[in-house]
């Protein structure tokens, strides 16, 4: 395999786990804002609030995009995989 095609094949693969982990990584830091702002409103000091509210927006996040989330990934392990013979050449 060739360094440049090599080096695509990497770079098109760290795109798609920036793609896929955008949308959790967002909504996760817009809530931990929201329950941090609610926090010091409120003065509730308690630890596990936002991880919980954390946790159950990004399990909500994959379970509503993750169809569309994996359709790439689904993409490119089809063009690696029908690509194999010709990449280890």
């Amino acid at each position: 395999m060739q360094q440049e095609a090599l080096v695509n094949q990497l770079h098109q693969m760290l795109g798609i786990v920036l793609y896929m982990a955008l949308p959790p990584l967002v909504a996760a830091v817009g809530i931990g804002l929201l329950v941090g702002i609610l926090q010091a409103v409120t003065q509730i000091q308690d630890q596990s609030l936002p991880l919980a509210f954390k946790l159950l927006m990004v399990i909500a996040v994959l379970a509503l995009a993750g169809p569309l989330l994996t359709v790439p990934l689904v993409r490119e392990a089809t063009a690696v995989f029908d690509n194999f013979p010709l990449m280890t050449r």
